[in-house]
Formats: C-alpha cells, sequence, structure tokens
C-alpha cells in the first residue's frame, strides 16, 4: 500500500461526542518516519478522552513507544479533504467511509478477530512487533472496503494477514542472512493464556516456534491453518496460492519435519529449572553437568546489540561453562524470576534495564536444548502481556 521509504500508517475510527453520526474521529499512528513536530503519548490520550473512547487500546491498538502519532483530528463530515495520514480509498466507499453505525459495526468484527489474528501473525513470523505491524496492514485493508459486501469477514480478514505475513517472510530473508548469530523466536507473556485449546497453546511455545522457524513460509501457513486453527484446505489453497492436491500433500510432510525435529523432547518443568538455576548461582560444575544431557546444545540470541555466541554450544562441558560465564555477568540486586514465558516455564533474570530470558527443553531428564535471549529488542514482551490466541 505504501513504498518503502514512506511511512506506515495505522488508523482507527471512533465517534466523538460533538460529531453526529456521520462523523467520525481518526486517529493516525505513523510506523516509521521524521520524529520532528509529531504529538506525544499523553496527547495522544487526552485525544481520546475527548473522544470519550471507553478504552484506550480501542484507539492506539497497543500504541508503542517506537511509534509516532502524526496526524490526530476529528473528521468533519465531508470525510476531511485536508491534514495528514493515509490516503483515502476512491470509488464507492468514499462517500460512506465513515457512516456511524456500519463503521463501528466493521471496527467491532475486527476487533473481535484481532486476538486471533495477531496470534497466527505472531506464529508465523516469530516476532510480536511484525505481527502488530502485519495486522496494523490488515486493518487499513479491512478499513479501506464495506464489510458489509464481504460474506465471511473472518476467513477474508485471516487470508489477507496470512498473505502479509507471507509477504514480510520474504522479503525478510535477506535480512536473517545478515543477522549476527543466531536468530530465535521473541518470547513473550500471554493474556489471557488460551489454556481452553491445547493445540493453540502448543502452537505458542518456545520449542514449538523454533521448529516451524525451520520450515518454509508457505509450509508454516498451511501447517498452521490446517492443524491450528482448523481452516479447510480448500480455503487454504487460496490463500497460499497453491493447489488444494498441493496443500494436502504439505501439511504431513511439515507436521513430519515437526514431529522427527522435537522427538522425545518436552518443555522443562519448574523442577529443573530450579536445579539448573541453584547449580549456576553456586558456580557447581560438577552438578550443572550432571543435569546437562550428552547431546545438549546452547543456542544465544543477541542480536547486534549484545555479547551473545554466534555459533550454537555443543556438548555438556562447553554449555556449562557458558552458562557459569553468564552467572558471574550478573551483577548483585538482580532478580531471577520462574514465571511463564510463551505458556511454559522459563527464567527471567532483570539485571537493570537488561533482560534475560533461559528457556530449556529436556529428554530423559535432563537439559537438551537450552536457548538463551538477550537481546533487548526481543525481551520487551515480557513485563506488559500480549493478548493473542
Amino acid at each position: 500500500m505504501f513504498g518503502m521509504d514512506e511511512p506506515l500508517y495505522f488508523s482507527t475510527h471512533c465517534p466523538p461526542a460533538d460529531l453526529a453520526s456521520e462523523g467520525g474521529a481518526v486517529v493516525h499512528v505513523m510506523r516509521y518516519g521524521a520524529r520532528d513536530g509529531v504529538t506525544d503519548q499523553a496527547e495522544l490520550w487526552d485525544f481520546a478522552a475527548r473522544c470519550q473512547v471507553r478504552s484506550q487500546d480501542a484507539v492506539t491498538q497497543r500504541f508503542r513507544p517506537h511509534m509516532t502519532v502524526s496526524y490526530a483530528s476529528p473528521v468533519p463530515e465531508n470525510g476531511g479533504r485536508g491534514g495528514g495520514g493515509p490516503p483515502r480509498p476512491s470509488g464507492r466507499h468514499r462517500g460512506r467511509r465513515h457512516r456511524g453505525t456500519r463503521r463501528v459495526n466493521d471496527t467491532a468484527v475486527f476487533e473481535t478477530e484481532r486476538p486471533r489474528l495477531l496470534g497466527l501473525a505472531y506464529r508465523l513470523l516469530g516476532s510480536v512487533v511484525d505481527a502488530e505491524d502485519v495486522v496494523q496492514e490488515a486493518w487499513i485493508r479491512w478499513d479501506a472496503i464495506d464489510g458489509a459486501t464481504i460474506e465471511r469477514p473472518p476467513a477474508w480478514l485471516t487470508t489477507v494477514t496470512t498473505r502479509l505475513a507471507l509477504d514480510r517472510i520474504r522479503s525478510a530473508e535477506h535480512r536473517r542472512t545478515a543477522y549476527v548469530g543466531p536468530w530465535l523466536p521473541e518470547p513473550v507473556a500471554l493474556d489471557p493464556s488460551p489454556e481452553d485449546s491445547a493445540e493453540l497453546a502448543e502452537s505458542l511455545t518456545f520449542g514449538f516456534l523454533v521448529l516451524l522457524d525451520q520450515l518454509s513460509g508457505i509450509e508454516r501457513a498451511v501447517l498452521l491453518l490446517a492443524d491450528v486453527f482448523g481452516q479447510p484446505f480448500r480455503e487454504i489453497a487460496e490463500t497460499v496460492g497453491r493447489s488444494e492436491s498441493a496443500c494436502r500433500q504439505i501439511a504431513p510432510r511439515a507436521r513430519r519435519r515437526v514431529r522427527e525435529a522435537g522427538a522425545d523432547r518436552h518443555n522443562a518443568d519448574d523442577a529443573m529449572l530450579a536445579q539448573l538455576v541453584d547449580a549456576m548461582g553456586r558456580g557447581d560444575a560438577p552438578a550443572l553437568l550432571e543435569l546437562l544431557h550428552p547431546d545438549v546444545v546452547l543456542v544465544s540470541d543477541g542480536g547486534a546489540n549484545r555479547h551473545a555466541g554466534r555459533r550454537p554450544v555443543l556438548g555438556p562441558e562447553r554449555v556449562a561453562r557458558v552458562l557459569l560465564n553468564l552467572t558471574k555477568r550478573i551483577p548483585a540486586g538482580s532478580t531471577v524470576d520462574f514465571q511463564p514465558v510463551n505458556l511454559q516455564p522459563a527464567v527471567v533474570i532483570r539485571m537493570g534495564g537488561e533482560t534475560i530470558v533461559l528457556q530449556v527443553d529436556q529428554h530423559a531428564d535432563r537439559a537438551e536444548r537450552i536457548r538463551v535471549v538477550v537481546n533487548p529488542d526481543k525481551t520487551r514482551h515480557l513485563d506488559e502481556a500480549v493478548h493473542l490466541t
């Protein structure tokens, strides 16, 4: 919709108190762009209050510090010709764009689907920030049409979100090759936890996301849509641009790859994590070696911002040495918490402004896969729960 060098906008609509149902209000949040002259977050909240919005989230949809507000003003009844913000859709939608009841209904439909769309995009991309950007783009496309003309809005939104995520996967391939060190998904605290569905919960675990990342974008999409979201293969085929028969072949192949890669391995429980932390804290190398599987592998993701291993560490002796060295770097006054991350037990170490996440998979009662995330760009969603399903 916008060029690579143009700002990415997110717009949302709410009826202000002083405008009739034919009018509306719009807030445009710019994802990238110049910072000169932009309004601040407090001003946005004030605008939301003047619009009598019940929830600040209803306006900003997880307004984040890395976004900047570029435009915030009431929209006149003629649709508003001036000001900033994204271009308005042309054609038959223009005259009816801000009709009160229909726009409220369309917004309600999207907000109902938002947690599911965010969950789908996050599983595909392994990044909350990228997933939020994809869902914002899906909202812009939904906002540009008359929702009443869509027979099944959830299916339409699923297709749009999946295609946008696949586009982002393709465009990110060259960035992955330039990424400093191993790449791991972004760990998140989830709220509310989708514990009512075993398939949904399992597909959000850190270990499963790591396995998903080994698949191609099409394989990820087919597997998730079929096994997690229960989409029929006819709709999946239309979404990913493959034939139905091809999708029926892709799904079992992707399942087999994931199953073989994660065979006989499961998330470490609280007891295993407590023993690891205790041995690390005491600097007890023999006790630590007893807890490590002979085939243990440690992978750390620091990106370009933090010191971390540039390659996976193999073997109990080397892994123990890395863990003990990590412990020595933790200053006094730091906190070590056991908390659910991606719906599984994890160790979260907070030291000043830095956060370290340690997640473990175990096999035969020993730690076999240890993943350490120290990249500050990936640890921001541990203190603020993310609502997705």
